[in-house]
């Protein structure tokens, strides 16, 4: 949660937020109950795209980071180390 606050700020949007509700008030009183109901449904629909674009975001910089980050560390190879006490251990047996 903490790691959260600190990097996830949501924007505040202060104008735009006035203007959607003075939009939605005057729109509100202009229409009848099916055009509420069709505004609302309008709504629904934005949010729920606007929640697939965020998803799909993030997963897209998560796996980009995910993929700089297996760049930029070195990579483990059980084969190598294997090699690596198998000439460790040669080298003792010459050495003894």
């Amino acid at each position: 949660m903490a790691l959260h606050q600190r990097f996830c700020k949501e924007p505040e949007c202060r104008e735009v937020r006035k203007q959607l509700l003075e939009i939605e008030q005057e729109l509100h009183q202009k229409l009848d109950r099916r055009g509420q109901e069709q505004l609302l449904k309008l709504a629904d629909l934005q949010n729920e795209l606007q929640d697939e674009i965020s998803l799909e975001s993030f997963l897209s910089g998560f796996k980009l980071g995910l993929g700089i980050a297996a760049e930029l560390a070195p990579s483990y190879s059980f084969d190598d180390d294997e090699e690596q006490r198998a000439c460790e251990a040669r080298q003792q047996r010459r050495g003894e």
